[in-house]
């Protein structure tokens, strides 16, 4: 090891331990912090009127925890096939206020941490992704969804020309056992999205952007007509597990005999999953709507995104309506908060130099872009594991609690599958995902404060590393 580098460990542990005492060390317990979502997407519904919540005794054949898309995607698919059954949904807040209506809005294919995979495992994988993409563009289809979406595909691009020529072979690769991705060098590439610093793209066409806000809100009514009761504003409180589970919140009860963990980055507030993951904050930015001129001026022309190879992901999408959203891009465009802090107090402003510094490394990429202002800035909540992969599972004495997290920021397309495998899991009828990476997973272990937070502060202040891997 370097001087140099020893010097830098020894600064952050030193910054560590300072942090600890003004954060006020010994820990003290941990709680559940819900801000409200400010995003470009919840913008897109203004008049929405959160359900009452719970007051009084209830009873369910399935408790939902968590209105986001692994909680409203599994109420979906769940009511479809067993439309005899009730189920209820526990919202803390409204509807889509969490990560799934906070994110850059990209809808990819594959899993994150999945590790290395056979041939036939790669192919499993990615119909299962695209399969949950086309089915989306289905759902809003079928019950005539209000919803901004696009599926004209997107990039991931390379800055390092290296790394260009061995995505050029991992395509070739995928493309021998049938999977249309594509490679393009750059000019091909500029075409459509003239960044500057690329040597090439991996193009998925069937990728695409969608607003989360507006889909979870749309699919509502389409839950309600059902018979699926939705209850906002109602805070779980102590989960007592049995045959038949125990779900308190502030006014009320639930008994019932199954529930869904469908709370992804606060899972942990509930008592589980506590050392498998953390809530990471990540600040995200959107445009005013571009008109056709701006929009050639800075050189975006077609497909719904792109991001970038470096280890702090750098990713943005344009909207139907002309916004471009984006994210990622360097070490303070994400943050823990010590003793695993659910809100990101006071942002926008408290998170301005995030903001400052994402919107110069979109100016890098697009030419012209740093003139656009912000008219939205806002910070989401995700769930984070050691091998950025995801679990979708069912456990408990009586397998009767089923949960779905840990997407990584990857969660758009993977968080709504989780509602199709975790209803296959209830119903016994789990052929297609056996095996799969992603189902029953492990988890390697994320010690407790305070080293949890010494660990995130020297690994990303340190070397900016974030663990990427191949499609395969």
């Amino acid at each position: 090891m370097s001087e140099s580098l020893t010097k830098r460990i020894e600064y952050g542990l030193i910054r560590a331990a300072s942090g600890m005492s003004r954060l006020g060390y010994p820990l003290s317990w941990e709680k559940l912090e819900i801000d409200e979502n400010r995003s470009l997407w919840a913008s897109y519904t203004p008049n929405y009127t959160p359900n009452a919540s719970l007051n009084g005794k209830d009873t369910a054949d399935l408790c939902i925890i968590g209105g986001g898309y692994t909680g409203m995607s599994t109420a979906y698919h769940f009511s479809e096939r067993y439309p005899e059954k009730r189920v209820v949904l526990l919202e803390a807040k409204a509807l889509a206020n969490g990560a799934s209506g906070r994110n850059g809005g990209m809808m990819l294919n594959w899993v994150y941490g999945t590790g290395p995979m056979s041939d036939e495992m790669t192919q499993r994988v990615y119909r299962a992704t695209s399969s949950m993409i086309t089915g989306i563009d289905n759902i809003i289809k079928k019950h005539n969804l209000d919803v901004s979406y696009r599926t004209d595909g997107c990039f991931e691009v390379f800055t390092d020309e290296q790394r260009a020529l061995e995505a050029k072979e991992e395509v070739d690769y995928l493309n021998s056992i049938g999977i249309p991705i594509q490679f393009l060098d750059a000019d091909e590439v500029k075409k459509r999205i003239n960044l500057n610093g690329i040597y090439g793209g991996l193009f998925d066409p069937s990728e695409g952007q969608l607003n989360g806000v507006q889909f979870i809100r749309g699919l509502k009514p389409v839950l309600e007509a059902r018979g699926v009761q939705i209850y906002e504003n109602t805070r779980v409180s102590k989960i007592t597990e049995g045959r038949t589970i125990e779900v308190e919140t502030a006014n009320g009860t639930i008994k019932a005999k199954a529930i869904v963990l469908a709370t992804n980055g606060y899972t942990g507030k509930l008592g589980y999953f506590r050392k498998s993951f953390f809530p990471l904050h990540s600040h995200v930015f959107a445009t005013d709507p571009l008109d056709e001129e701006t929009s050639k001026k800075i050189g975006w022309h077609s497909t719904a995104g792109f991001s970038d190879d470096l280890n702090r992901i750098s990713y943005a999408t344009k909207t139907n309506e002309g916004h471009v959203v984006f994210g990622g891009g360097s070490n303070i465009s994400y943050g823990y908060l010590f003793n695993n802090r659910t809100a990101f107090p006071n942002t926008p402003q408290s998170a301005a130099p995030a903001f400052d510094d994402m919107h110069n490394t979109m100016g890098q990429y697009l030419s012209g872009s740093r003139q656009l202002p912000r008219v939205h800035q806002w910070t989401g909540t995700l769930a984070i594991t050691l091998r950025r992969n995801c679990s979708m599972g069912v456990r408990g004495e009586h397998k009767n609690v089923f949960y779905a997290f840990g997407y990584s920021g990857h969660g758009v397309t993977a968080a709504n599958m989780a509602g199709r495998v975790l209803t296959d899991l209830y119903s016994k009828s789990d052929e297609p995902w056996r095996d799969m990476p992603f189902v029953n997973a492990d988890f390697s272990p994320i010690p407790l404060e305070p080293f949890r937070w010494m660990g995130y502060q020297m690994m990303t202040r340190l070397t900016g590393r974030s663990p990427r891997e191949p499609h395969r």
